[in-house]
């Protein structure tokens, strides 16, 4: 008999992947980032079931991830226009769980970039 998926195990695979860390929200609940931006956390919201991961995701592989496998993958109304899928963790393999966190991670690096601070572009007077 497998092992139950916790968020535990959610946060062990997460840390072996680069940058990301653990926080929690401003209601306590742990959050998966990867500098300081969201990538995966337990979704909190009244809509979801317990023991719903919310993570980052395309939105048109969310949809595909929706139609081929419902009894993992879900929404609801209130994360529908978000670029998140909810997943069931009791539902999700580790192996498959990997590979989400993986492309949670790869889809969050872009927003990271865009926290960064430029570098300070002195303008040179001209002669």
């Amino acid at each position: 008999m497998k092992a139950p998926v916790t968020f535990e195990t959610v946060t062990k695979i997460a840390l072996t992947l680069p940058g990301v860390d653990v926080a929690t929200k401003y209601d306590g609940s742990p959050v998966l980032r990867v500098d300081g931006c969201f990538m995966a956390g337990l979704a909190t919201h009244a809509s979801v079931e317990p023991g719903t991961l919310v993570v980052r995701a395309d939105l048109d592989e969310r949809d595909g991830l929706v139609e081929d496998a419902p009894d993992t993958y879900y929404l609801t109304n209130y994360y529908r226009p978000h670029p998140v899928v909810l997943v069931r963790l009791s539902r999700i393999e580790v192996g498959v769980l990997r590979d989400l966190l993986n492309m949670s991670r790869r889809l969050t690096l872009p927003k990271t970039r865009r926290r960064q601070p430029r570098a300070d572009k002195t303008r040179l007077s001209p002669l």
